[in-house]
């Protein structure tokens, strides 16, 4: 026979490992049934004391396709501190508003918030805060890439070639460039019907692998037609230093040149595909001589 004290102890122990059982399996249960999502962030521009939107999406990794998640909640955060807050609608997407006092490319992170239905998700993306007198450069992303033979090649874009490698010391020159004068704002393609939340995370992921300068990734269509109202939309909004283009394209190089606005072709082209007045740079050290 057991001593009663001992009958005691076992009988508290044996709860215990009961209780240890339920609360384990209740967990389990509760992990199972919430879903693996994505956060993926778009970069943003504005100047110190002014108002930003942040855009984000959240994306729910199904077993045979993903799907955009309404009705949860989206926190970011700057300097690891939550500063907005916003729910995600019906197509997934979540506006958040943040106004930044200092200058500069600040790396901000959107997570999921409290939501029993969803684990845990973090994206990231830039916030271009510059001051409206700042130059900025827009600059052509295939212009920042090796030239590939033309069959394996799309004539303007990333598209599938995301493993392309950067021209010679167009990252180091850059780099030079945007130390202490220029901004940064890398025009992207987007393929028709293409993803503009996806297209600013590859983008992102390339230039931070080849370890080009931190700046603004803005998607545009591929044939670059939207690029002359955007810069439109630029001088309007008072960022009257989008003066600048360097890109590959002959559409990208044009329209700037039609808006008065300077324009450098790299690599140089051929004769026929150089508009009038272009500026050309056989590579990215000849570029930055040309500023």
């Amino acid at each position: 026979m057991w001593p009663p004290a001992s009958v005691r102890i076992i009988k508290i122990v044996l709860a215990f490992v009961l209780l240890f059982a339920v609360v384990l399996d209740h967990t389990l249960l509760v992990a199972a049934d919430r879903t693996v999502a994505t956060v993926v962030v778009k970069d943003a521009l504005t100047s110190p004391n002014q108002a930003v939107t942040i855009e984000a999406k959240l994306i729910g990794k199904g077993l045979v396709a993903s799907r955009a998640l309404g009705g949860e909640p989206l926190d970011l955060l700057v300097d690891g501190k939550v500063v907005a807050s916003a729910m995600t609608g019906g197509d997934g997407r979540a506006f958040l508003t943040y106004t930044p006092t200092a200058k500069g490319i600040k790396l901000v992170q959107v997570r999921v918030g409290q939501s029993p239905r969803v684990d845990s998700g973090e994206g990231q993306a830039h916030l271009a805060v510059w001051e409206k007198r700042q130059p900025i450069l827009l600059i052509e992303l295939v212009s920042l890439m090796e030239i590939q033979p033309p069959s394996r090649v799309p004539t303007i874009g990333l598209g599938s070639e995301s493993g392309r490698k950067p021209m010679p010391e167009a990252a180091d020159e850059l780099e030079k460039l945007t130390r202490f004068y220029y901004g940064v704002i890398y025009v992207a393609p987007l393929p028709a019907g293409g993803d503009s939340f996806r297209v600013s995370s590859e983008v992102g992921e390339w230039l931070k692998l080849h370890k080009f300068p931190p700046g603004y990734v803005l998607p545009l269509s591929a044939d670059m037609k939207g690029l002359g109202e955007k810069i439109d939309e630029f001088q309007e909004a008072g960022w009257k230093t989008v003066k600048i283009g360097i890109g590959r394209s002959k559409a990208f190089a044009e329209a700037f040149l039609q808006r008065r606005l300077d324009a450098i072709m790299v690599p140089e082209p051929s004769k026929g595909d150089v508009p009038r007045k272009a500026q050309v740079a056989k590579d990215w050290k000849d570029v930055r001589r040309k500023l």
